[in-house]
This record gives C-alpha cells, structure tokens and sequence, in this order.
C-alpha cells in the first residue's frame, strides 16, 4: 500500500532535480552570455546567436513539460510525440511536398491517427499548417531578401510563380510583389531623414 505514495514522491524528486539542473543551466549560460558580449573576442557574434538559441531553446523546452496535458496549441503539438515529429518534418524541409500519409509514417502513427491528433493540438490540418507556414517564410524572405519572386516561389515549394502567386495573394489577399512593395515603402520613408542628414552633414 505504501508503493504509490514512494513511487509519486520518487517522481516529484525527479521532476524537482532536472527542473533545478535546467534552472543551473540557464543562470549560468546567461553569465557566459553576459561575459562573452563584454568581451569582444574573435568570433563571439556567431558565439553568441548560437548561445541565445540555445537558451530559446531550453526555455521552450521547460515551458512544454509543464503544459497540461489537455492543452492545445502550437506548443502541445510540438510535445505530442507523433505531432511534434511531423512538425519537425515540416519545418525542416518546407519546400517538400508532404502529404498526410507520408507523415504518418514518420512519425510510426496512421493516418487518422495523425490527421486527427494534429488538427486537435494544432488547430489546422497537416496540409493547411504547411500552407500556412510556406507562406510565413515567404514573408520573411520577401522582407528581408533580394531574391526573385519565382526563387522565392521555389525555396517555399511552389512549382510556378503562377502557382505561388495565387497562393500569396489568397493567403494575404495581395500579390507577393505588391505585398513586398508595401512593406519596402515605409522602411524606406524611416531611412529618408537620417540619409538627409547625412548628406548635409
């Protein structure tokens, strides 16, 4: 009668003492971080994005393990094991064209299995996440890029410019180069007082 009860404090200590050793982790990581930016050694940009990330990363993680687990949404997709691999999958390798069957079978589940488990965590199917998610990065590229509508259209897993262009526009209601010429403009208009002012200077 006495095993449940040593069993669940057996957990609890063991939840306790990674949580600590996480905990460890970060405040001493931080200091590094803190250490290397004050430095300036050789290097220490890419030392200190690949340390940030790290840090995301764990707190990402911590941040799972104490979601319910009846909670829904990105983050519980992510730690349900079959969801949580065909996100991966999907985000890894967005221009691929996965369908729900492919998935499925990475991730060791059936395809209702999955499908079904997915739109419940995530709220979207698996098809209509990748869609979505195509077109975050094409956004993002269109942004911050200079690359052309038709290299865009292929590194997010379009065919055609045709093909992505509908997609965009039905997505965001606006053409990928219009929508780029929209966010360019007033980007632009911020720079202008600061290029007069160093013209007249």
């Amino acid at each position: 009668m006495n095993r449940e009860p040593r069993h669940r404090g057996s957990k609890s200590h063991v939840s306790r003492a990674i949580a600590w050793r996480s905990s460890t982790w970060l405040s001493t990581t931080l200091k590094f971080t803190v250490h290397e930016a004050r430095s300036g050694h050789p290097g220490n940009d890419a030392m200190l994005g690949r340390l940030t990330e790290l840090m995301f990363v764990e707190i990402l993680r911590q941040y799972m393990q104490q979601l319910p687990p009846d909670n829904s949404g990105w983050l519980s997709g992510l730690n349900d094991p079959c969801v949580g691999k065909a996100l991966r999958l999907m985000h890894a390798e967005p221009a691929r064209n996965w369908t729900v069957d492919e998935l499925a079978r990475e991730a060791a589940v059936s395809r209702s299995v999955l499908a079904g488990r997915f739109t419940d965590l995530v709220g979207d199917s698996p098809t209509k996440y990748l869609a979505n998610w195509r077109i975050q990065l094409a956004k993002q590229m269109l942004r911050e890029g200079r690359a052309s509508i038709l290299e865009v259209a292929a590194k997010v897993g379009y065919d055609s410019e045709a093909a992505f262009n509908r997609a965009f526009k039905r997505a965001t209601g606006t053409p990928p180069a219009a929508w780029r010429k929209g966010v360019a403009a007033p980007h632009a208009k911020s720079l202008q007082p600061a290029m007069q002012a160093a013209t007249t200077g």
